[in-house]
């Protein structure tokens, strides 16, 4: 096992990283850039190590200053979190040619899944259902009119060299194609720094459905069922669950034995998430995967009793699972709001400042993941998510019964936050009877 690991991340993924490390009894390193000298990763962790000023670019997305960080420190392996370089092969291959292992799948893996166009070639060698779309990334605009014509509109762009809802347009006819490519290439450049794109039918108003898997070094691959992620705003993901209650047991078993071919397809090791668009007949095509830890994690977790960072820790030691697709079940419901430091009342706008007070919620089934504190000035330069609020229960409806409860307790003084608007969303009938899609948000379900 190893007996330090330097976090290549912030927030609050990088307080639960350390947390895991304290229970493996490992020396965590946090690293932290000039605006986070104060942030709550840095004065929790055994040790802390500046890499940069504010900008992510000269700090978390900085490779050489984090592996110099690395080796300085002695790290043997380096845990990247989500987002910032945590899908990137080149700084995994980076860290291995330094002699440090990187907790996540080989970097070939990384390159060959993280390019969206290759990963649905892959998919289809698996036998997983994709939806109609090109072969690959189209080379520019005109060869995006002549795919568009062949599969039929409305089409999807997306890009093909990233994830988290960036670089992503629907065109519904011609004319709206032109626009929606300029303005997902733009966005794809500028989140990725690649503006390639792919595209594929669009399928309407469908359900986000995603299933966890985790591989180990000594061939074994598992899943560990679904979540629902459906409730997004701007391909943002808002609220998730785990299990769906759209699935039935026949199709749950049919998308998770697709994800986990997958990644057998591959020889994936560790933990990674293959996302699935499925309509409303409940029939299910591949999207992406992302060879990372999630975000909604936590909420896996709670219904199958896996410490799903630990065990990314082990496997990336070499150890096997400590489990298998046996061994596994559902227990219960469990459901994550993401509370953002943002206002709904302004087309949520970011809003960082300073946390005079806060009142955090508790009692039974209810779990926070955060990095906030009361006297914590939130800075501009980062993601504006400052926790996620996870409840457990026996079932769906007492699941929710405990968000409602665990958000009306949730209070913080000097900044807003969406949770307001997530107890809204909890409490519709479109909610509460589990009738909702992607779209949902956008089309006002949650307001009648």
């Amino acid at each position: 096992m190893f007996q330090k690991i330097l976090i290549a991340n912030r927030g609050e993924i990088a307080v639960r990283i350390i947390r895991a490390c304290r229970d493996l009894g490992i020396i965590s390193v946090a690293v932290y850039s000039e605006a986070d000298k104060e942030a709550l990763h840095a004065q929790i962790a055994d040790e802390a190590v500046c890499i940069g000023p504010a900008n992510p670019r000269d700090s978390y997305l900085n490779m050489q200053n984090l592996i110099s960080a690395a080796v300085a420190c002695g790290a043997q392996a380096i845990h990247p979190g989500f987002g910032f370089l945590s899908e990137n092969a080149a700084f995994a291959q980076l860290a291995i040619d330094n002699g440090i292992a990187f907790i996540g799948p080989k970097p070939q893996t990384i390159h060959l899944l993280g390019d969206k166009s290759e990963a649905k070639r892959t998919a289809i060698a698996a036998g997983v259902p994709v939806a109609l779309g090109s072969d690959g990334a189209v080379a520019d605009f005109a060869e995006a009119q002549d795919w568009a014509e062949r599969i039929g509109y409305p089409v999807m762009l997306k890009a093909s060299a990233g994830g988290g809802g960036k670089g992503i347009r629907v065109a519904r006819n011609p004319d709206e194609l032109k626009n929606a490519y300029d303005t997902a290439s733009s966005e794809a450049q500028a989140n990725f720094g690649d503006g390639r794109l792919y595209i594929e039918r669009y399928v309407e108003n469908p359900r986000h459905i995603e299933v966890q898997i985790m591989g180990d070094t000594q061939g074994n691959v598992v899943h560990l069922f679904e979540r629902e992620c459906s409730i997004q705003r701007r391909h943002q993901k808002l609220i998730e669950e785990a299990p769906s209650s759209f699935l039935d047991p026949v199709t749950r078993d049919k998308i998770c034995s697709a994800a986990r071919n997958l990644a057998k397809e591959v020889g994936y090791i560790n933990a990674g998430t293959v996302e699935f668009l499925v309509d409303n007949q409940k029939n299910f095509f591949f999207c992406e995967m992302n060879t990372r830890i999630q975000v909604e994690h936590p909420v896996t977790e709670q219904v199958t009793g896996v410490d799903l960072v630990c065990e990314q820790i082990r496997v990336a030691a070499g150890e096997p699972l400590s489990f298998t697709q046996d061994d596994l079940t559902l227990r219960g419901h469990a459901i994550e709001c993401r509370i953002n430091a943002e206002d709904p009342a302004r087309d949520f706008a970011p809003c960082p400042g300073r946390i005079n007070a806060m009142h955090l919620p508790g009692g039974p089934g209810v779990r926070m993941d955060t990095a906030a504190y009361q006297g914590y000035m939130i800075p501009p330069f980062y993601d504006s998510m400052i926790g996620k609020l996870i409840v457990s229960g026996e079932n769906r409806t007492q699941a929710i019964a405990r968000m409602r409860r665990a958000l009306a307790e949730t209070l913080f003084d000097g900044i807003t936050t969406s949770a307001d608007f997530q107890l809204h969303l909890l409490s519709s009938d479109a909610f509460i009877s589990g009738n909702f899609h992607t779209n949902s948000i956008a089309n006002g379900d949650f307001d009648r």
